[in-house]
């Protein structure tokens, strides 16, 4: 009897060794730009029971992190309003540039991706154990006047430009 216990733990073990990996998904990633070209992001996401249990037990701190990845990225300081296992939201100062011609403000965000990140992501020593999705199957920026333009799936953005009206 004790033996057909062992050969079901090791069944157990092996299965678990084998199962996919677990997966941290972008749902939805929204930037909304100010009159300045200032962003206030919210990025929404899962987080798999594994790394919940990283960030709960403050094996890694999801603040510091994205704050690290986005100012390396980014080349600027941005502040981390707030970062948990389901959201984060950042405030990323001159985001977009703006510029004014013939009366008319134009407002020109960057184009960037989340490609560089994936990779980045790849080089932890947890790397094996997740999967990571961060094409967000939502994104949206939102300009000052009301307009907004929509992506979906999508893991790199091209600029965008906008006229004020």
């Amino acid at each position: 009897m004790k033996s057909i216990y062992f050969i079901v733990g090791c069944i157990c073990l092996l299965a678990f060794a084998v199962m996919p990996a677990q997966a941290f998904t972008a749902k939805a990633l929204t930037i909304n730009l100010d009159t300045n070209g200032n962003a206030q992001v919210d990025f929404q996401y899962d987080l798999s029971f594994t790394e919940q249990i990283a960030v709960f037990a403050n094996i890694a701190s999801p603040a510091n992190e994205l704050k690290a990845g986005l100012e390396n990225n980014l080349h600027r300081e941005v502040t981390v309003v707030k970062a948990d296992s389901s959201s984060a939201e950042v405030i990323i100062p001159s985001f977009a540039s703006v510029s004014q011609s013939n009366g008319t403000e134009t407002i020109t965000t960057p184009a960037f991706s989340f490609a560089n990140a994936e990779n980045a992501i790849r080089q932890y020593w947890w790397a094996p154990l997740v999967s990571v999705d961060l094409s967000p199957d939502v994104t949206t920026i939102s300009f000052p006047d009301g307009y907004q333009a929509r992506f979906l799936n999508q893991i790199s953005f091209i600029s965008l430009s906008h006229q004020i009206a």
